[in-house]
């Protein structure tokens, strides 16, 4: 029952989501300002908040992080050597390599609030902001020398930190960890406000990402979506228990890890693919196989 009562809302919204754009309630136009209104303003307020609400004393959980990045490091160079030995070619590439390492940041927090509550959404948010600039940089450095380009050293380093410095889910989570240590706190209104304001974001971004889900390209390119789906949903997730083992990480933090590493690939990934000239109906077919396939490995840490 634990996995169905934590499941089924966050699949049922992305079917909701997924029906309405079906039947001309939403279309791309509501679904473009709904993820910016997410990204900019709700979820950076949410992490804030969620984080900013946390004691001094929690601080930063160490092997969670650095067990994130191995895992992140790991899935891209699995994804090289897939693309190498599975004979992807260069134009599918930068979409294939995404869809190994992506994670949807959406369903993950709001599987975390649900599971682990406001400890789970500090480690989960502080997790995300040190592997999301990381994440970028990877990406756009496999799209660019996939399509010819030659992605230097200092090209990267410039993209990484105008990454760390802009991204606002990064901000929400370096403010809140900073309010958190100035002991301050929230006021009651303060803290009534944000939970009204953020009571949105996750029912919002999950319709968001349904009715961005795509059946086009999905037979075309079962094969390799399925192959990205392995690595993103089997290697990334055995790996990633590995890791927390092995950088002693327990409790609410490890739960949090291994809910990141299982989930299912970021529809960014369809977006960026776009702006640098790799396969959108390849990064259609990954993100929609990738999302209904994650119930299983989201199940499984449920249960363990």
């Amino acid at each position: 029952m634990l996995v169905l009562n934590t499941l089924f809302p966050l699949f049922f919204l992305l079917l909701l989501g997924r029906g309405l754009k079906q039947y001309g309630m939403t279309d791309d136009r509501f679904l473009a300002i709904s993820d910016r209104l997410v990204y900019y303003v709700f979820f950076p307020v949410l992490l804030f908040w969620k984080i900013g609400s946390s004691t001094p004393d929690q601080g930063v959980n160490t092997g969670l992080c650095l067990a994130g990045l191995s895992g992140v490091f790991l899935a891209f160079a699995a994804s090289l050597a897939a693309i190498q030995y599975a004979r992807i070619s260069p134009f599918q590439a930068g979409s294939f390599c995404q869809a190994c390492f992506r994670f949807n940041t959406y369903i993950g927090m709001a599987l975390v609030l649900a599971v682990l509550g406001e400890e789970g959404v500090r480690h989960f948010g502080i997790l995300a902001g040190v592997v999301i600039p990381v994440i970028n940089v990877l990406s756009v450095s496999v799209l660019v020398w996939y399509s010819g380009g030659n992605p230097s050293i200092r090209a990267n380093l410039r993209y990484f930190v105008r990454a760390l410095v802009s991204n606002p889910l990064i901000i929400g989570c370096v403010a809140g960890f900073l309010f958190s240590r100035s002991e301050l706190g929230f006021p009651v209104f303060v803290r009534n406000s944000f939970s009204l304001m953020t009571s949105v974001t996750l029912p919002l971004a999950l319709i968001s990402i349904g009715g961005s889900l795509r059946f086009k390209g999905l037979a075309e390119h079962a094969r390799v979506s399925l192959l990205a789906a392995g690595i993103k949903l089997v290697f990334l997730p055995v790996t990633g228990f590995l890791l927390l083992k092995g950088f002693q990480v327990t409790g609410p933090a490890f739960v949090a890890g291994m809910i990141f590493f299982s989930l299912p690939a970021s529809t960014a990934i369809y977006v960026l693919s776009g702006q640098l000239n790799s396969d959108t109906q390849l990064a259609s077919g990954a993100i929609m196989i990738s999302t209904l396939l994650s119930f299983v490995p989201l199940s499984l840490v449920l249960l363990i």
